[in-house]
């Protein structure tokens, strides 16, 4: 079985300084396509520098925490804190999106309201999946596929994280990532069920922010047969959004680790992937 590898950003929108360095990672590295944030502070410059690069496949980086809303907070109140964002509280929001019935009417109008708003950009819609990895929430993934397909949704991102191929990298591995990557299956079947496409694989759940080119190039060259994924955070400084939201993520070195000025993974993936 043939072994394929895309490279891809998340946050794409949420400041200048990740905007620029998606643009340089897809013209001058290794980057295939990026996670727009479509309400994020740069989305706008963010859409600018994504219709110039064509060959850029651009989704939807839906945000149910921690980020803003598209929708105004008196058609969402249950949803979003004063300041109109999605509060930070993981469990608190999972509690409600799944037991409460009047927070789910708002959150379906919310995600509606997104997946309108990067139709509106007249970008193409190549896949979607969440800020946090949320859709691996029952309701959140249901929701996201359901509603996506009315916009043309085709590929999701399933967040499965293959332990066996961090402890081939010399990643320790414990019993939550274990039980992270049977979690997973949920939302493969519901991928599945729906008729869309998923990676088989993908990475980046263990070193989140910290995708330096060494370990890049051992994760590469341990990577099992079919479709993976690699998922950064690249940043061209950490400004002070990033400083607040990451602060001890590498943006600057998952950078370094997209341009690949030294061609060793693009050599690596030669071997790997003749189609790159």
């Amino acid at each position: 079985m043939q072994q394929r590898v895309v490279f891809s950003a998340d946050d794409f929108g949420l400041t200048q300084s990740v905007n620029e360095a998606v643009e340089q990672a897809h013209r001058e590295g290794i980057l295939d396509a990026a996670s727009l944030m479509i309400a994020a502070p740069a989305a706008a410059d963010a859409v600018r520098r994504a219709r110039a690069m064509p060959g850029l496949r651009v989704g939807l980086h839906l945000v149910v925490i921690e980020g803003p809303a598209v929708s105004p907070r008196h058609e969402i109140p249950d949803l979003l804190g004063p300041d109109g964002h999605f509060p930070s509280n993981q469990l608190g929001l999972g509690i409600d999106y799944f037991f409460r019935p009047r927070v789910r009417r708002q959150l379906a109008r919310e995600i509606r309201a997104q997946f309108a708003a990067f139709a509106a950009t007249g970008l193409t819609l190549d896949h979607a999946n969440a800020h946090k990895h949320m859709h691996l929430h029952p309701t959140v993934g249901r929701m996201m596929i359901a509603i996506g397909r009315e916009f043309g949704l085709r590929s999701v991102r399933v967040p499965a994280e293959p332990p066996s191929v961090l402890a081939r990298c010399g990643t320790s591995v414990g019993f939550g990532d274990r039980a992270l990557h049977l979690w997973t299956r949920l939302l493969r079947g519901q991928v599945r069920r729906a008729g869309m496409a998923a990676a088989d694989h993908c990475f980046g759940l263990a070193w989140s922010g910290h995708m330096t080119p060494e370990r890049v190039l051992r994760l590469v060259a341990a990577l099992p047969d079919g479709t993976n994924e690699i998922y950064f955070h690249p940043g061209v400084e950490q400004d002070a959004t990033l400083h607040r939201l990451m602060p001890d993520y590498e943006h600057g070195a998952e950078l370094e680790t997209l341009l690949d000025r030294d061609g060793r993974i693009r050599a690596l993936l030669r071997r790997l992937d003749p189609e790159r």
